[in-house]
Formats: structure tokens, sequence, C-alpha cells
């Protein structure tokens, strides 16, 4: 099908389409030219300057792996240390840095950057599109992220690791009790993270509103590209909240302010309020992913559409508001006024609502379709079974009589694991196994991965469900030791005995990606016969993701007929184009330029972040950090001459 016939029935359409007309190539010639003009260079030129948008996606997810190995390490230690009443195997100022620093990691540099990751890898792909809009921005925001990771675990190396929670609640990380530079390596690490976030967002946003193959109308959009699109909304409203509550905090700290200084007129209760505004929306940013990941998977293992295809864009859109109506529960212990929490109770419950509408969803596909039980699918029921776990747990401290006795407490601790390892982890990793076919064109070993779900699932649940009983037993959180005389030293033992099965489910995870990467059945293009456009072309995708661009006429376009799957020719051969389209219907409007490869997002990253870094020692680093930072701008932005100029 053609562009013409698409936009047949608009016929004021032809003009604006002028210039987008069929090649008149054939495939192997078309294949030669478009290579040529996708290619990243070789060599580690090529591998700093590529703006495409599955290399990078690639790289993040690698990279926030990587941080999750770290922070997997550090909760080991933890345990390590727990196993017994009062051992002294660490000290407290190394496990207060411990679990400062995995809650840090797992939620600021692995949680959110992976779910971001997936986004760009898969987004362009499930679209129909050549790559990610701003493509530039999209480099520079994984380096700006590798940065601020590098910069807060080498000062942990050094033993300049944040101490203060990953929540870095204020007077304790202020400056009169916060001393060195612990926490001031926390705020510019968050504003490092979060900048990258924004950046991701943006070009979400431009995507998936902009970039959609022809006829993709809103109705037709896969779930998760549904999902990681309320996301990056969430993102965009939540983490200004973050980085305004750090930036006070290091001015605190740097420059002599009082925001958080109640004897000089500031409140402390300001930075939880600033802090939880974006720190609830950001459990959300978790997890709506997570369920795109799951509605995604289930229709290729159900082998039918997702039940309820409309409920579930309406469900996740509702979690997107309300995720932010959410936050005062994390402040019920701090005196607040009673008709204030009881809206917040209300809204705490609330959130269950769509929650539980996608649940029933996926539940009535299951019921209606002829399920496989490969590993993905494992893992979606595994998930199923644990977040409802942790959204009953969440339903009960969202009560402010039963909120203020388990405060503070392993019950918390129990709850929020389930929340996010059962609701976003185990997706996540049924998502590594579901999608690995079409990043590396290798095929994930089912033998394995039954066992690295068994092992993770049941070492999971023996290691956090008895936390509920440790909180209810009244064992805080947060202590690096536990007297003789309590209760708890039995229940420590065995937790700590059973985070080794966790940590060897993901170790098994590891060594299949190792070996599959080596020695994996060859894929092929669709080896789980699904129905989205990611599946259209080769495992792993080319430079310039779609030989022909694809055109969409139903919501299922692989399964409504897969061998005469509609195409759109046109675009110039010798230029990055995409198409840029109306954002409800998707009716080509006019071809874009897409960015080439360039080295000045990775030396504006450089910059920035030397900024940055200086700023913790020297407030001038601001003024004088900001010359080169402009100098890369200029040769970011400066301005080429088009084909059409060349021609």
């Amino acid at each position: 099908m053609t562009l013409e016939a698409l936009t047949a029935a608009d016929p004021g359409h032809t003009e604006r389409l002028k210039g987008i007309r069929d090649t008149g190539l054939d495939d192997a010639t078309l294949h030669d030219f478009l290579a040529e003009t996708w290619k990243t260079p070789k060599g580690l030129y090529g591998w700093i300057t590529t703006v495409d948008h599955k290399l990078i996606g690639r790289r993040y997810i690698v990279t926030a792996f990587l941080f999750l190995v770290l922070a997997g390490l550090a909760a080991m230690v933890m345990r390590y240390q727990l196993a017994s009443p009062e051992a002294g195997r660490i000290g407290p100022d190394l496990y207060d840095q411990l679990f400062t620093m995995h809650g840090t990691t797992m939620m600021f540099l692995f949680a959110v950057p992976v779910m971001e990751a997936f986004g760009v890898y898969l987004v362009p792909l499930m679209i129909g599109t050549r790559n990610i809009a701003f493509p530039r921005l999209n480099a520079f925001s994984y380096w700006v992220y590798l940065g601020g990771g590098l910069m807060i675990w080498i000062a942990f190396a050094l033993n300049t690791g944040a101490d203060a929670g990953w929540f870095n609640y204020v007077p304790l990380a202020g400056p009169e009790y916060g001393v060195g530079k612990r926490s001031d390596f926390w705020a510019q690490m968050v504003t490092f993270t979060e900048v990258a976030a924004l950046a991701v967002a943006v070009e979400i946003i431009a995507t998936v509103f902009k970039q959609r193959a022809p006829g993709m109308t809103l109705d037709r959009i896969p779930l998760f590209v549904w999902s990681i699109l309320v996301t990056a909304f969430v993102i965009l409203f939540a983490m200004p909240a973050v980085m305004v509550s750090s930036t006070m905090l290091i001015l605190d700290r740097l420059v002599g302010t009082h925001f958080y200084n109640q004897a000089e007129g500031g409140d402390p209760l300001l930075w939880q309020h600033l802090f939880w505004f974006f720190g609830h929306p950001e459990v959300y940013i978790i997890f709506i992913p997570a369920t795109g990941f799951v509605s995604a998977m289930l229709p290729a293992f159900a082998r039918r559409p997702v039940f309820g295809y409309l409920a579930i864009v309406l469900s996740l859109i509702s979690i997107g508001f309300l995720s932010f109506g959410l936050w005062v529960h994390h402040m019920f212990a701090t005196g607040l006024p009673q008709l204030g929490s009881s809206f917040f109770t209300a809204s705490s419950m609330m959130i269950a609502i769509p929650s539980g509408i996608q649940i029933f969803c996926w539940i009535a596909t299951i019921w209606g379709g002829k399920p496989v039980y490969a590993t993905p699918m494992l893992f979606v029921l595994g998930f199923i079974f644990t977040f409802v776990i942790g959204g009953l747990t969440g339903v009960m401290v969202a009560s402010v009589p039963l909120d203020l006795q388990v405060h503070d407490t392993y019950f918390v601790v129990a709850h929020f694991h389930y929340v996010l390892v059962g609701g976003a982890v185990f997706p996540l990793i049924g998502a590594v196994y579901y999608w690995f076919p079409k990043i590396t064109g290798r095929m994930l070993s089912e033998r394995l991965g039954h066992w690295n779900f068994w092992l993770i699932f049941a070492g999971f649940n023996a290691t956090f469900f008895p936390m509920h009983l440790l909180g209810l037993q009244g064992m805080p959180r947060r202590v690096y030791t536990y007297p003789l005389e309590s209760p708890w030293a039995a229940t420590n033992l065995f937790v700590s005995f059973a985070s080794v099965v966790v940590f060897t489910g993901f170790a098994t995870l590891v060594l299949n990606v190792v070996l599959s990467l080596r020695n994996g059945r060859i894929a092929g293009d669709n080896p789980w016969h699904a129905s989205t456009l990611e599946w259209a072309t080769t495992s792993p995708p080319p430079a310039y993701n779609f030989l022909r661009l694809p055109a969409v006429t139903h919501r299922e376009p692989l399964w409504a007929d897969p061998k005469v799957l509609p195409v759109v020719e046109g675009l110039r051969v010798d230029a990055r184009e995409v198409i840029s389209g109306t954002m409800a219907d998707a009716v080509p409007e006019i071809r874009e330029p897409s960015a080439d490869n360039s080295i000045w997002p990775f030396l504006a990253a450089l910059a920035t972040g030397a900024a940055f870094l200086a700023s913790i020692f020297t407030p001038w680093a601001v003024v004088w950090g900001a010359i080169p930072v402009a100098v890369t701008m200029i040769g970011w932005f400066w301005p080429k001459g088009t084909p059409e100029d060349e021609e």
C-alpha cells in the first residue's frame, strides 16, 4: 500500500506529501543505500558519536543492569551483617553508606533508566519509524546518566558515599549533620539522572505523537507504547520537584541559604513534600512500563489479542493522574492535619482500582486464550501473584492508624519490595527473555530460563514475605544490628539465606545471557509469532530499522495479514529522514530530517558533568563551567546545509 492509497480519502494531503514517492529501487539496492546513509562509523569514534536509538538503548539497558549488580552486591553485604544479632562484620558508617547506595542505585540508576531504555530501543520499532525524535539529545542523555552513576559510585569507593538514605532527609543531610561531601555527591547525582530522564521523556512524547507509521491511529498504538508515553508525561511533571529540592539542598550546604533551616525561617518538612511529590509518582514511573511489558508479552503467549484494550489504556492514564495525589501517605507520621491525611488515604486506596482493572484484563486474556508457558509467560504469572500481595499491603499502609504502627519497620521494606521487585523486576526479566531475540538475533535458553524463574520467584518470596513478620514484631528499618534478646534472629538468618537464592537466580540470568550470546539458537525475525511491528523487521534490526516503512491498518498488524503488510515507499535514501504525521490519525504531513552522528552530545555531556562536579567544591564552577557548555552547544546546533542545498 502506498501513501497515495492511504490518503486517497483526503486529497488535501497531496501537496504536503510532495517528495514522498516510490523510490523505484529493488530491495537489494535500497538496502545498500539505506545502510550507507544510516550507518554508524566503526571503532571508538563511532561508539562515541552514534545517534542510533538501538545502540543507545542497548547501552542504557546494559549500564542499568550493571548498576543492578552493584546494588545487589550492597544488599548481600547488608544481609550478611544482619544474619545474626550484634554482628560486627561491618560498622555502622559503612552500613549507612551501603543501604543508601543500594536504594539510590535501585531507584535512580536502575529502575527508572532501564524502563526508559526499553522505550528508547523499542518505541521507534513498534511505531514503524527509523529513529527516535531528537537523536542527539538521546545520545546526550545517556552520557549524562552514565556520568552521574559513575560519580556517586566512585565517591563511595573513596569512602565518600551518600549515607543519609535514598530519600536523603534533612536535617540529617543538611549542613549541620551531613558533614563532608557525601550529600553533595548525592544531590548532584540526582540532578544528573533527572536531566537524562527528562530528555528521554521529551524524545518519547515527540516520537509517539509525530512519527507513528501511516495509519497507526491512537486506538492502534501498542499498549507498551501507551505505557511509555504515560510514563514520559509523569516524568515531565514529577522529576522537576526532586531537581528543585536537591538544588535547594546543595545551596543550603554550599552557599549558605536556609530553605530547610527552621531556625532561619525554612522548613525541613518542605524537603519531604518536594521529594515525595516526586517519590511516589516515581514508583509508577517504574511500574507503568512494567504493565506495558505484560500487555505486550501476554498476547503472544495467550495466542489472542489482549482483552480490554481501551480499559487498559484508560487505566494507564488514570494511574498517571492519580499518582500525583498520593505523596503525603509517606508523611502520615509527621503530624499533618488528620482531615488532610484522610484525602490522601482515599487517593492511596483509589489507585488500586485502575491497577485492578488491568489485572482482570490480563486474567481474561489468559482465560480466553491458549497459553504457552514459555519463560516470559512464567514471569508474567509471577508478577501477577507478587504484585497483588504488594498492592494489598499498600492498601493496608494507606490507612493512617496502621501506618503509624508499622511506619519505619521492616513491614514497609517488605511492602515496597513486593511492589517494585514483584511489580517491575518480574516483568522486566520477562521482557529480557521476550525481546532478547530481537536485540541480538539469538534465543535465550528455555531450560536455564525456567531455573531462573523458579529461583527468583521462590527466593524472592522467601526473602521478603518474612519481613512483614519482622515489621509486625517491631524490627525497625535501617539498623545495622539488633540485640541478642530480640525475637528477630531466626527470621533474619532465614531471610539472609533466602537472599542467596535470589542472588543465584540473577546469576543464572547473567549466565544464560552470556552463553546465549555465543551459542544461542538463531531466533529468526519473529520467533514468538507476535503481532507488533518490531517483529516485522530482521533480528537484530538494521541501522535503518525498516527497508520500507510499514503502514498500519489494524491494531495487530502482523496477525491481520503478515505476508502482505502494507508498506510506504519514497523517503530519500541518501539522507536521514523520517515521516512526521498528524497526532491523532498519523496521516503523513512532511518529511522530517533526522540528525546524523555527532561527537557534540558526548562533549556537551562532559562539559556539563565537569561543571556540576566542580560545583560541589565551589559555586563559581557554575559560572565558569557555563562557558565550555555553551561552546559545545554552539557546535551541537551549528547549522548544516541540507541535501537540497547541496543539490
